[in-house]
């Protein structure tokens, strides 16, 4: 069976989250079917770690990977800002094509690349289904590469985007706490972004539903 995704484990404080509308029970909460455990700044910072089901290996390309048999929880509560899915978790990679080729082997589903730039500037993706969340892994540009001291890196977690069905009403009720709403990369669909002034340690998008 394809790798699923059980839990994230995001290095901010509960108490960031919950000022930004996400209901909290103790020190996580669940997000369509995916957890989000919130460990605090201690554990570094952004995405420290995942867990999912039925991987065939915890070593891909240096993201911090960890086995669950867990089933996806039973209550999937309502979130006051109106999130509702976990769309995407981001990646980068110095070295894509090494990255795929681990992640491959380790079961996860590749369902396509994409070889054409993004606005950012990130010459390639992958996309890999972890049941109704995507995995995009990025290509690092040259020039990052170079600062970065070479290609030789493992890959690492970035950001996150969550689902947002009515957009507008999340947006609005966030203030200048998010960016203004535009198009996203896939057509038919809006997204807009938490600024750092929002306090959490990884990049957060808001987006539309698939078509």
């Amino acid at each position: 069976m394809p790798a699923t995704l059980d839990e994230l484990t995001v290095a901010d404080d509960p108490e960031a989250w919950a000022e930004l509308g996400f209901a909290i029970e103790g020190d996580a909460c669940v997000v369509g079917g995916v957890r989000i455990r919130l460990v605090g700044p201690d554990a570094g910072r952004g995405i420290a770690g995942w867990s999912l089901r039925d991987a065939e290996s915890t070593e891909l390309d240096g993201l911090p990977t960890a086995h669950s048999d867990r089933p996806p929880p039973d209550q999937r509560p309502a979130h006051p800002n109106g999130v509702a899915a976990l769309d995407h978790v981001v990646a980068i990679s110095p070295a894509l094509d090494r990255t795929i080729a681990a992640l491959e082997k380790a079961a996860l589903d590749l369902r396509r690349i994409r070889e054409e730039p993004t606005p950012a500037g990130a010459p390639r993706q992958a996309f890999f289904r972890l049941g109704a969340t995507i995995l995009e892994v990025v290509q690092e540009p040259p020039e990052a590469i170079e600062r970065g001291g070479g290609a030789d890196r493992p890959a690492f977690f970035w950001g996150l985007a969550f689902v947002a069905p009515d957009l507008d009403t999340t947006v609005a009720g966030l203030g200048d706490r998010v960016s203004e709403i535009r198009a996203a990369v896939q057509p038919g669909r809006r997204i807009a972004s938490l600024r750092r002034g929002a306090g959490l340690s990884v990049p957060v998008a808001l987006i539309t539903p698939r078509a």
